[in-house]
């Protein structure tokens, strides 16, 4: 018996196939995985999937693409599930063949007509007898994934389907649900979002229990449904109970939400969860300059220096705290003090990169960025030099790091980096490119746009020019991020546009919105999407961040 189970990345199947594999066993069942513990079987298949998710292969077609991951599934099918399934009761698959159809049809656009003939020809005739798709809003699947980056970092880089942004999980999303849709008698959709794990593994053993004794599962196991919004003044209400839930059953959920909030409620929040959770309510910490955040990092600081250090990003030169902090750990966490660095052009911070330049040379060449004087350009050629001169520009880690530092300068220097760090990190290079409005800076957002927008649309930030609104619109429906590139701007063309994505990104809306979220006009647009998408919590969150801003007198008085 093959059971499958499907889903957006961070929905959490990896986890529940996992578990559900070991209590099957402990139940007396013979029992094999071919992903366990996150690791394809086949080694062949493995390899695949490392280079299909590399963003070095920028320029991979939607149909080679759907080719590659068909390979990867059906070397795994005929190495390992086919012979598994002659041998064991039940063969647990974490994704199918289904993942490769979703993303080629609904993640890149390809016909249904040119996908399903490739799929059938490599399943030849095998289908699950169950898939359980893990269902999930995109919004917490993608605070999970980046819960597990910030406590266990990668060794590799990013994933390549990343650069399309947080609308391709929405669409895949989508997919998956279609699929369900279309063949509900195969199908269990399992949704993961306030139903706590235990539980869910438990429902999940019933379930495939239930087959093996020839009975019908579950089509669907719901959620508790959440009724429509109508004030700003439920807003917070709703966003903390929802949170408390989480404190609950998934702590590093909730710490992972109280980043960027501010008030008594939050703080008293964060001081629960300081404990279980250090790195993320330190992380959460950034950009907070209020007597509270400087006391919790004081607290957090033996615990969690690295992410207290990063939460200091972005912050004016001359904030006495912040320097204060640095100076501690100076001679204990150089890599992360110069990561503090960046952008800071003021003496003191260039004292502080010389005197460490040699525990963290690269640390020190990224906090660079956006600084184009001679001063910076003597340092990156020195760290050029120590690492071996131009040719180590091959390497992916060095071509990273160059990008890194040259983020937003736009000299003939800066453009020969990029040329020569093309080859190893075309993403990278990419994101170099914030707020140039150069024609060669055109001319390389307009060529790659379409294969890596969110890379391309996340460089627009501050252009109010033709060229950039052209590429806002081409790709605001399938790229949120596009809504990140243009926060607070007033005009026609800023409100049409955002009005246009309203419903397509909420959450994101709210966010663009920025100081005009109060004004009459943005406050019903943010009412109007909070009663229309009661489910989205990522909008109730934005919502949240607004009114807290930018406080009404209403809101105000329901808070006292």
């Amino acid at each position: 018996m093959l059971i499958v189970f499907e889903g957006i990345d961070g929905s959490g199947k990896t986890t529940l196939s996992n578990r559900v594999a070991r209590e099957l066993r402990r139940a007396g069942l013979s029992v094999r995985h071919v992903r366990e513990d996150g690791k394809l079987a086949s080694p062949v298949s493995e390899g695949l999937r490392l280079f299909t998710k590399n963003p070095r292969n920028l320029a991979l077609t939607p149909m080679a693409e759907l080719l590659l991951y068909a390979a990867r599934e059906t070397q795994l099918l005929e190495e390992v599930t086919r012979p598994a399934l002659a041998t064991y009761e039940i063969v647990i698959a974490d994704r199918f063949l289904y993942t490769a159809e979703v993303l080629a049809r609904w993640g890149r656009g390809l016909p249904e007509h040119e996908v399903r003939p490739v799929l059938d020809a490599c399943a030849r005739g095998l289908q699950p007898e169950r898939v359980f798709l893990i269902d999930v809003d995109p919004a917490i699947a993608r605070a999970r994934r980046r819960i597990t980056k910030l406590l266990a970092p990668p060794r590799g880089t990013s994933s390549r389907k990343g650069l399309a942004g947080v609308g391709l999980q929405a669409r895949l999303r989508a997919g998956y649900r279609a699929l369900a849709a279309e063949s509900p008698e195969r199908w269990s959709l399992i949704e993961n979002t306030d139903v706590p794990l235990d539980t869910l593994v438990g429902l999940l053993v019933q379930e495939v229990l239930r087959l093996v004794k020839g009975e019908t599962p579950s089509s669907h196991v719901r959620s508790r449904p959440l009724p429509p919004i109508h004030s700003l003044a439920e807003v917070r209400g709703r966003f903390l109970s929802r949170l408390d839930g989480w404190m609950q059953q998934e702590p590093q959920l909730a710490a992972w939400f109280l980043a960027g909030l501010e008030g008594p409620d939050i703080d008293q929040r964060r001081s629960q969860l300081a404990g279980q959770c250090p790195e993320l309510i330190a992380y959460g910490l950034t950009g907070l300059t209020d007597a509270n955040a400087w006391e919790l990092r004081r607290q957090l600081e033996e615990a969690a220096p690295v992410q207290v250090l990063g939460s200091l990003k972005n912050l004016a030169a001359d904030v006495p705290e912040a320097w204060a902090i640095r100076e501690r750990w100076e001679t204990r966490k150089q890599e992360a003090v110069a990561d503090s660095l960046g952008g800071l052009d003021t003496e003191k911070a260039w004292a502080l990169r010389e005197r460490i330049y040699f525990s963290a040379a690269e640390q020190v060449v990224g906090s660079l960025t956006g600084l184009g004087g001679e001063r910076a350009w003597k340092e990156r050629s020195r760290w050029l030099s120590d690492m071996g001169g131009e040719a180590a520009l091959g390497l992916e880690r060095v071509a990273r790091i160059a990008c890194r530092s040259i983020r937003g300068v736009d000299d003939e220097r800066a453009w020969a980096w990029r040329e020569r760090a093309w080859e190893a990190a075309p993403d990278a290079v990419l994101r170099t490119l914030d707020g140039l409005d150069s024609e060669r800076a055109w001319e390389l957002r307009e060529r790659h746009v379409a294969r890596a927008p969110r890379a391309v649309l996340g460089t627009l930030e501050g252009l109010d020019v033709p060229r950039a609104w052209a590429l806002r619109e081409s790709f605001g429906v399938q790229c949120e991020e596009v809504l990140d590139s243009f926060v607070g701007v007033e005009g026609a063309t800023a409100w049409k546009l955002r009005t246009a994505l309203a419903d397509t990104w909420p959450a994101a809306t709210v966010k663009n919105l920025g100081p005009l979220a109060f004004t009459s006009r943005g406050r019903t647009l943010v009412e109007r999407l909070l009663e229309s998408h009661p489910q989205d919590f990522a909008l109730l969150r934005q919502a949240v961040r607004a009114t807290q801003e930018h406080p009404s007198q209403e809101i105000r008085d329901a808070s006292a």
